[in-house]
């Protein structure tokens, strides 16, 4: 898969980086018990960490708001879906069990505090662009949602925007008929190398466990 990132992005966050995992001949169903119960008892832990941490004191969130300040989008009206859970969590609006590929990407969004999308690679063409949106750029999201992505991340493919830190859209969203996907994990910038890799590696063991097929990564 041919991905890129805009020239304009690298301008301002110098260090940014995304870790793309392709995903091949994988069965999306139901979650195991297991990935259920990681995804509940996880979520509760958080819980119980935010009555004493205020979630803009997270480092790993923080960096986030930073990156978005840094493009020009207002972090405060449109926040990091990694962010979005956690804050979903503090009020005790736990997010549930969608199907095994949304709850995996839920799980390692809250474990490493990133913005992670996942796409049915069936349903993009041509090569995928990483820019920041202008006022064109705008779609139908996962939760029903019109969002425009002027001065905000955003990735397109030859048929426009399909993804974002921020939220998925609806053309491009991983059903359980998908069979092929690609996830886009927007790193932090402050990692390094070897932690982007052994991330990207621990959330590939994972999906290739639950899902079966075969996977490739890499870090752009």
């Amino acid at each position: 898969m041919d991905i890129a990132v805009s020239e304009a992005i690298k301008q301002a966050i110098p260090e940014f980086k995304i870790g793309v995992i392709l995903y091949n001949d994988i069965v999306v169903d139901d979650s195991p018990q297991m990935l259920k119960g990681k995804l509940q008892l996880f979520q509760e832990s958080i819980y119980f960490d935010l009555q004493e941490t205020a979630v803009a004191d997270i480092l790993e969130l923080a960096e986030w708001r930073r990156i978005f300040k840094a493009i020009g989008t207002d972090p405060s009206k449109y926040r990091p879906s990694s962010e979005s859970l956690y804050r979903r969590i503090q009020k005790k609006n736990f997010v549930p069990t969608i199907h095994s590929a949304a709850d995996v990407n839920n799980f390692f969004s809250l474990y490493y505090k990133i913005p992670i999308g996942i796409y049915d690679l069936d349903k993009l063409e041509g090569p995928v662009a990483v820019e920041i949106g202008t006022d064109q750029d705008e779609y139908i999201a996962i939760n029903g949602r019109t969002v425009n992505f002027s001065r905000k991340l955003v990735s397109k493919d030859i048929h426009g925007p399909f993804g974002s830190p921020i939220v998925d859209s609806q053309r491009t969203a991983v059903t359980k008929d998908t069979k092929n996907a690609v996830q886009i994990v927007y790193l932090l910038p402050s990692m390094t190398q070897e932690q982007c890799k052994k991330l990207l590696q621990s959330m590939q063991n994972m999906f290739l466990q639950i899902h079966g097929g075969d996977a490739a990564l890499q870090i752009i």
